[in-house]
């Protein structure tokens, strides 16, 4: 039973395939190049029981519908065709074989278009098929190029170009691929549709640098002057490259400053400045800048530039070194010190380039360094002279910034040598200096009467502080006739000085005990003295004069004449002046004189022309007495 169903199947597709239908076959579509030919492959079928004696067909041109009247390109039973395609068409085919082939020379570009056929069996056995061919007349080879090729994989590029033409065979040769390689030619092939082409390959591993690059492919026929020429821009994909960036920067503070950047990629990359990170600015373009206005220091450092695309990145660093004055010093603060330890003091500061650093006091230097940012200074077994005010200063060729600190020498107290007691008319006065630090508590001790007096004591102890000197003064009223013994106490946290203090000036002493009665005595005394002198130097005169007579004349002396042995300069000149500034100059300390004269001079006078030193004497002692 399955065998005979199998069998009936079987005969009924033999017969279909015997009785045919109508229709037909021919490329879709077709080129050739100008001025050659091209053979348009045509097969056709009709139904078998028509059998007609004489199979007869028209080719039409662009309608395959008679009523619109279409150019006649071919006509088998009256051959006749319209003017453009007169001595251009034949028939290839056998329309008895139902092959209706057509073949149009010398092409044009006005015979591109449609062509139609139409098959005639006689009577009303017509048939117009709807299968048809599109003939395209071309100029140019056809260079076929991969849609994406990459910088370092080999890609394979092609030439075709039509070979539909019975009568003409063209022959392919490439243009520009002189160090890409050498091309293969494979020759004629069939394609799908039954047209053929003429194939050259040329095979080669791209480079950047032939991205853009311009490749021709030639098509020429033997024993003709018809040469046609296609090019090709190839485009190479590859991966980023920075061409070009700024070198290190140096900038001054306060300036503009552009950074550029640029890739060669393809495609183009985008492109970003970065700092740290942080993207400043970024964009799709082959070169992008990167724009600083009054720079800081705060924008010193490295910046990036990175370029990236779907094949890759690539980036580069520049240094951006912003050039200013440096900042004012920092040090480790006041210090404070005992006498002996060792003190370490940092100063430190930035700038661009490093400075140079100097530590000095009282425009002593103590230590410098050049091109660095620190400067440590050691004071080893510090001393009250290390105590005060220092500086440190930085300086480069930018600017200049100072920084001053103290340090605090912390010591014992120390009574300075000129310390001292003085007696002044009925008065003692009691002088103590101290240096010390911390500030130390003074104390003034009569131990003869057992009395100790603080500073606290505004009525008898006056104090004032200057620096690391504390000076204290202690009056005594009353004491100048027989002052007593002072010792000066001073003390702080780190210890106690004491010293008894000398007492100055004791000729002043001496005058004050003796008063004004036992000075006129002494003045008396010392007045009958230089008379004495003055009359012995006038008799030794006129003894050793031979030429002076008895009768004549004595000679007179002049106060000029007169040096007082001991006497200071000062005496001397104040003599020659007027009474007035002789006065005033009496007023100071009574000079030393020499006691060695005799009383017996005391009762001779010098001339009134002169002014002598007894009266002198005698308007001193009346001031002192005053």
């Amino acid at each position: 039973m399955i065998f005979l169903t199998a069998l009936s199947l079987f005969w009924i597709m033999i017969s279909a395939s015997r009785g045919g239908q109508w229709g037909a076959w021919m490329p879709s579509s077709i080129s050739a190049f100008e001025g050659t030919c091209v053979s348009i492959p045509c097969r056709f079928s009709f139904p078998d029981e028509l059998r007609p004696a004489v199979v007869h067909g028209v080719w039409y041109f662009n309608s395959p519908y008679p009523k619109n009247y279409p150019p006649v390109v071919f006509k088998s039973r009256t051959q006749v065709v319209h003017e453009s395609f007169q001595g251009r068409s034949r028939l290839l085919g056998d329309l008895g074989l139902r092959n209706c082939t057509l073949l149009l020379s010398n092409l044009s570009p006005e015979l591109g278009g449609k062509y139609y056929f139409r098959g005639d069996l006689g009577g009303y056995n017509q048939y117009t098929f709807s299968e048809h061919s599109v003939l395209d007349i071309i100029n140019t080879p056809n260079i076929v190029v991969p849609p994406e090729v990459m910088a370092g994989t080999e890609v394979e590029v092609s030439c075709m170009v039509p070979d539909n033409c019975p009568e003409l065979h063209p022959e392919l040769s490439w243009l520009g691929h002189e160090g890409l390689g050498e091309p293969t030619v494979l020759g004629r092939l069939r394609e799908e549709e039954g047209t053929w082409v003429q194939v050259s390959l040329l095979h080669f591993v791209p480079t950047r640098e032939t991205n853009g690059h311009r490749l021709g492919c030639q098509a020429s026929f033997p024993n003709t002057t018809l040469q046609f020429e296609g090019y090709a821009s190839l485009d190479i994909k590859y991966p980023p490259v920075i061409v070009e960036i700024n070198s290190t920067v140096e900038a001054i503070e306060g300036s503009h400053v552009s950074l550029f950047c640029v890739a060669d990629s393809n495609p183009p990359p985008l492109l970003t400045w970065m700092r740290d990170g942080t993207v400043l600015r970024e964009a799709v373009a082959e070169s992008l800048s990167l724009e600083l206005d009054e720079v800081t220091p705060a924008e010193d450092g490295v910046y990036l530039c990175l370029a990236e695309n779907t094949y890759g990145q690539d980036n580069r660093t520049v240094g951006l070194s912003v050039m200013y004055a440096p900042w004012k010093p920092t040090v480790n603060g006041t210090v404070v010190a005992v006498e002996g330890e060792t003190v370490s003091i940092l100063c430190s500061t930035q700038s661009n380039p490093d400075p140079i650093l100097t530590i000095f006091k009282e425009k002593q230097i103590l230590a410098t360094v050049i091109y660095e940012s620190e400067l440590q200074l050691e004071l080893p077994a510090v001393t009250p002279e290390d105590d005060g005010e220092y500086w440190c200063v930085a300086e480069n060729q930018y600017g200049q910034r100072a920084t001053a600190f103290n340090l605090s020498v912390e010591f014992a107290p120390v009574i300075l040598l000129e310390s001292h007691c003085a007696a002044a008319r009925d008065t003692v006065q009691c002088l103590c200096v101290v240096k010390a630090n911390p500030e130390p508590s003074v104390a003034f001790e009569l131990p003869l009467r057992n009395v100790t007096v603080n500073e606290t004591e505004r009525e008898f102890v006056y104090s004032e502080r200057s620096g690391l000197l504390l000076t204290s003064i202690l009056t005594l009223r009353g004491q100048a006739q027989a002052p007593p013994r002072v010792i000066c106490t001073s003390h702080n946290l780190y210890g106690t000085k004491s010293l008894e203090l000398p007492f100055q000036g004791a000729h002043r002493l001496m005058w004050a005990k003796i008063g004004p009665v036992g000075a006129v005595v002494a003045f008396a005394i010392l007045i009958a003295i230089v008379c004495y002198i003055t009359q012995t130097r006038r008799k030794k005169n006129v003894t050793e004069s031979p030429s002076f007579s008895g009768g004549d004349n004595p000679p007179v002396v002049f106060s000029s004449d007169f040096r007082i042995s001991g006497a200071p300069e000062k005496y001397e000149s104040e003599r020659r002046l007027g009474s007035e500034r002789r006065l005033l100059g009496l007023r100071g300390e009574p000079p030393e004189l020499d006691l060695s004269y005799s009383h017996s001079d005391l009762g001779k006078r010098p001339t009134k022309d002169s002014y002598t030193l007894t009266e002198e004497l005698a308007e001193y002692a009346e001031i002192r007495v005053k």
